[in-house]
């Protein structure tokens, strides 16, 4: 597009327009012939989105990136099955306990850790990657089951911890 401002500047400015469809796309198709490939190889359809974007292409609804759902939508319309072994998008090292570990091991729903986290009942630091870590002993493990059981009414697991009366620091 350009645009030609009062007093003759010209600005070229490149706008991609939204589409209804992969086939839209310019490079539809070999986004799609790309998509397959790479699945046949047995890739995760997030890892393939990232690598479809690192080479230039683009979701029809997204103007810069592939979202894994396109990815996942083209590789079903293919009749290609994805990847179904377990897998965490957060790696971290044996002594933490991912929300989804800790919650297997207490044999509790994993919504429940989230809930007191956002209630503010569990007080835990986010890890560099986004995710709530949690140490992986027998204390923490412990003092989360009887927040569980409402024996605690406040859990505060959080590196800078605040010394006020009325927390359970593990």
């Amino acid at each position: 597009m350009r645009i030609v401002w009062r007093g003759g500047a010209v600005t070229d400015i490149e706008v991609k327009m939204r589409v209804n469809s992969v086939a839209d796309l310019t490079q539809g198709a070999e986004m799609r012939e790309r998509v397959l490939e790479i699945a046949r190889a047995k890739m995760h359809d997030d890892e393939i989105a990232a690598k479809l974007t690192s080479e230039g292409h683009r979701s029809p609804n997204c103007p810069d990136k592939v979202l894994p759902i396109t990815v996942q939508r083209i590789r079903l319309h293919a009749g290609l099955k994805g990847l179904t072994e377990q897998r965490t998008r957060w790696r971290h090292s044996t002594d933490l306990l991912s929300a989804q570990q800790l919650a297997g091991v207490l044999n509790i729903p994993v919504n429940w850790l989230y809930v007191q986290i956002r209630q503010g009942r569990l007080l835990i630091d986010r890890h560099p990657s986004g995710a709530h870590l949690f140490s992986n002993t027998s204390r923490v493990i412990e003092a989360v089951r009887k927040l569980r059981n409402h024996e605690l009414d406040q859990l505060d697991l959080r590196i800078t911890e605040p010394h006020e009366e009325g927390h359970q620091h593990a």
